[in-house]
């Protein structure tokens, strides 16, 4: 077996942060609050000076309010002025490439130069949800089956020119939008190396998921910047990390507010329901059980848990394995009993203490 390529890439310092977000919704939240909550963090991201802020897409969950990207980006970046807003990511087997490509063409349309589109291959839902999304769409969806098609025609169908179908020798012209002048970022998205693979392929932006994968990044980035062709939409390999993160003033604090994330990460990897995020008075209370300790500790291991100089010393140590001066931070900080249901203060202290200790050039005053 031939040794894995050697990543010759220079290691960058972390310049920017982004924020991934998933919606959480907390026992004492509403889906209205959990949207509010997670507004008001986007704000705080783009009053920071952060790069980016991704939502994700998952489908019946009671623990997730991010089932419709598009619809949240609008939102987000009407609320916003400077960042870029994004899909991390848009699961693309679960919808039509034109229906993808016309709500981001809106989208860019919208907000010029703002607007990325990661684009990830999982369902993000289970087996029977999945097969009501797809229901609906016309015969032809898209399936996992016609992915890499599927991601050149909703990047085709984005762009100024369109694409032309050859019906029978005749040819019929397609476009997401009318009269487009630019076009969404697009990325690839995964935790495997098929995506890292097909992302080289494409000449595609890459980004493994090692905030829920924990392993194998080193060897995806090493394949995905090894195997990279140039294309049209990228001359060079483009990536960021992602990485869990919870960030107090003292490591007790952190540990405390990490609690109810980590049960829930432990009831999905022992084939629990996922429900309402806990508070953290609540989660103490339950604990984890000791049968569950290595769970714990393995769920933990890869993420950012404590002060700021802890937390922003892991995050120093992904971007040298990713190689790369971006960091994208999934706060997954939960709140207290008694807390404005409308907000996550914990969360926006992630992302303020964080910013404080790898970009202090970048806070504004408080």
């Amino acid at each position: 077996m031939d040794p894995a390529p050697v990543d010759s890439t220079p290691v960058p310092s972390v310049s920017a942060l982004s924020v991934l977000d998933l919606i959480p919704v907390r026992t004492d939240q509403t889906s209205a609050d959990a949207i509010a909550a997670s507004t008001r963090l986007a704000q705080t991201a783009d009053e920071l000076g952060f790069r980016r802020y991704w939502i994700a897409e998952h489908h019946n969950m009671p623990a997730v309010a991010s089932t419709t990207p598009p619809v949240l980006l609008a939102l987000l970046a009407s609320a916003t002025q400077q960042i870029r807003v994004g899909s991390g990511g848009v699961m693309l087997p679960n919808h039509a490439p034109l229906a993808v490509a016309e709500q981001f063409a809106v989208l860019e349309a919208a907000f010029p130069g703002r607007i990325d589109l990661g684009i990830g291959r999982a369902p993000g839902s289970d087996p029977v949800t999945s097969h009501m999304l797809r229901s609906g769409a016309a015969q032809g969806s898209s399936s996992v089956d016609t992915f890499p098609d599927d991601v050149r025609d909703t990047i085709e169908l984005m762009s100024p020119g369109g694409m032309v179908l050859d019906l029978r020798g005749r040819s019929y012209p397609l476009r997401a939008t009318p009269h487009a002048t630019s076009a969404p970022e697009t990325w690839l998205l995964g935790s495997s190396m098929y995506s890292a693979q097909l992302a080289a392929a494409l000449g595609l932006p890459y980004v493994f998921a090692h905030h829920f994968a924990g392993q194998g990044t080193r060897e995806a980035m090493q394949t995905y910047r090894a195997a990279f062709r140039p294309s049209e939409h990228l001359a060079e390999p483009k990536t960021f990390g992602i990485i869990n993160a919870v960030v107090a003033e003292t490591a007790e604090e952190a540990e405390r507010r990490a609690l109810p994330y980590i049960r829930s990460m432990i009831r999905l990897r022992t084939g629990q329901g996922l429900e309402p995020q806990e508070l953290v008075e609540d989660a103490e209370r339950e604990g984890i059980a000791p049968e569950h300790a290595g769970i714990a500790q393995a769920i933990r291991g890869s993420w950012a848990i404590g002060t700021p100089d802890v937390a922003a010393a892991k995050v120093r140590e992904l971007a040298e394995m990713v190689r790369t001066d971006e960091i994208m931070i999934s706060p997954v900080s939960s709140a207290y009993v008694g807390s404005d249901p409308r907000r996550v203060e914990t969360r926006e202290e992630t992302l303020r203490l964080l910013a404080g200790a790898l970009l202090p050039g970048s806070l504004l005053p408080r």
